[in-house]
């Protein structure tokens, strides 16, 4: 081949290297942008889980070398009594507050998408407790339920009813929690929800209400299934805020009285922090790990079988 003819060919690549030369750069700049949330990511989630995962197998008390103990810490926790009631409240106030305040979003939502007077600022009202500190939240709810000078138990007496200790009593500390979590919650669930109607087309309502159909039945038939996926996407993060909610509970109750409001997350850190027990609370946080991830990937699959049968 002539001399001329490869430098023509090596100055002018063909079409398939040229193909894969633009195909590369649009991935190499999208990975260049996403770097940052990648290295951040990695630092402060991925990596520190899989050592949590790591620790959990040995005997570590925060000073000095960890000791290798295999599966010593996960067969402590099936006969540790605390683990199970912590679980058990994790639970019940997961099933009492996701509900509650997705249904509360939901109410909001539809009352505040119509042309009302004032709705931007009753939307920013219900939505401010969403940016607030969850430590400021708390003070001001354990200010608000507090037995003895609370604005909630001056109303219940002016009423004529008895003061309700609702901090203190191991029967309403649970209730209390979760009036405070809807009061906190409500607001994001209302602006995702606010979000998917304003989303749904006007012409659905239309023909709808030409053909008959009640408010009722249209909010049935048209609103409720097109908020399927807002409703799935606000299921699993209502559900990993329950089972990872620390803060508002520990300036609320500090996990009291007795064990009554002690979720795992409090409990992990007790374990950790207070008996020094790293790796038992590394084994409580990986199984804690694993029973949000086994609720997300169940929650996806029954709503992509939804989908197809829709």
């Amino acid at each position: 081949m002539p001399s001329s003819l490869v430098l023509t060919s090596a100055a002018h690549p063909s079409a398939a290297v040229r193909a894969r030369r633009s195909f590369r750069r649009p991935w190499m700049t999208a990975y260049a942008f996403i770097s940052p949330n990648l290295v951040l990511f990695s630092a402060f989630s991925f990596f520190p889980l899989l050592y949590a995962f790591y620790i959990s197998f040995h005997d570590w008390s925060l000073i000095g070398d960890a000791e290798y103990a295999g599966l010593a810490n996960y067969r402590r926790l099936l006969g540790d009594t605390q683990f199970w009631h912590a679980l058990l409240n994790t639970a019940a106030y997961a099933l009492a507050s996701v509900p509650t305040t997705m249904a509360g979003g939901l109410l909001l939502a539809v009352a505040l998408n119509r042309q009302l007077p004032g709705r931007v600022f009753l939307r920013s009202v219900y939505f401010l407790p969403v940016v607030v500190s969850a430590v400021a939240t708390g003070i001001i709810a354990a200010w608000l339920f507090n037995e003895h000078y609370g604005v909630i138990n001056s109303l219940v007496v002016r009423l004529g009813g008895d003061r309700i200790p609702w901090l203190s009593s191991p029967n309403w500390a649970l209730p209390s929690l979760v009036l405070a979590t809807l009061w906190v919650r409500v607001g994001f669930c209302m602006v995702v929800y606010l979000a998917a109607l304003q989303s749904i087309p006007a012409l659905y309502y239309e023909a709808a209400a030409m053909d008959g159909a009640s408010p009722f039945r249209q909010f049935r038939k048209i609103t409720l299934p097109l908020l399927r996926p807002a409703t799935f996407l606000l299921l699993v993060l209502s559900v990993i805020h329950s089972f990872q909610v620390f803060d508002l509970i520990y300036v609320m109750t500090g996990g009291g009285p007795g064990f009554s409001t002690t979720m795992l997350v409090q409990y992990i850190y007790q374990s950790a922090f207070t008996t020094s027990e790293m790796g038992y609370a590394s084994a409580i946080g990986v199984v804690l790990y694993a029973i949000v991830l086994g609720f997300t990937i169940i929650q996806w699959r029954m709503s992509r079988q939804s989908e197809n049968v829709l």
